[in-house]
């Protein structure tokens, strides 16, 4: 049995596939998220950054293995020691951080929102679109949350004040952006 996959975004605009043409769009996805992870509100233990915009983009733009692989290798980057995390942050220690779990879940929603969008075409219209984010951010947080409080001893409402409160508005006006875009980008791409 096979499953109907849709087009991503990427597949649209650049049809003729190569191993050139999928390494661009990888790493041109983590260059983008190690960019925009510059943008920050050093709050600790977590700061705010503008990366899970750019996580839930990426994921939907290229799809679930292209999204996971650029996720993938931006953490790679960040591993080895280029200052692609919050802050210029790199090293095995961020990962290891307060960070970490927040880190390894924009690679896992990367996927989920990548092969929600394959499977469903949800980034079409605004309501899918939302859907397939929040689907994204919540994986996000199932797995940044529990590092965080394993990482600093955190519980109750004391984590939440911590890894989810300050968050919100913010994941809420990204996803909303987010929401716009993704079918913005395919009304102009069909014209």
């Amino acid at each position: 049995m096979t499953h109907a996959t849709h087009p991503t975004l990427a597949q649209t605009l650049a049809p003729h596939r190569s191993a050139l043409r999928d390494l661009a769009l990888v790493v041109g996805g983590a260059v983008l998220i190690a960019l925009i992870a510059q943008v920050e509100i050093p709050l600790k233990p977590v700061p705010v950054t503008l990366q899970t915009l750019g996580v839930l983009l990426v994921g939907a733009a290229l799809g679930w293995k292209r999204g996971t692989a650029s996720l993938g290798t931006y953490l790679g980057a960040g591993i080895i020691g280029l200052p692609v995390f919050a802050g210029g942050g790199a090293g095995l220690a961020k990962l290891a951080g307060p960070s970490g779990g927040y880190l390894i879940g924009f690679v896992l929603a990367a996927g989920l929102v990548g092969f929600l969008v394959q499977r469903f075409a949800l980034d079409r219209r605004v309501l899918g679109t939302a859907l397939a984010m929040l689907a994204g951010t919540a994986l996000i947080y199932a797995v940044g949350l529990p590092w965080l409080a394993a990482t600093t001893g955190l519980r109750g409402a004391a984590l939440l004040n911590a890894g989810l409160t300050p968050f919100l508005l913010g994941d809420t006006l990204k996803l909303g952006l987010a929401a716009l875009l993704l079918p913005g980008a395919w009304t102009l791409t069909r014209r």
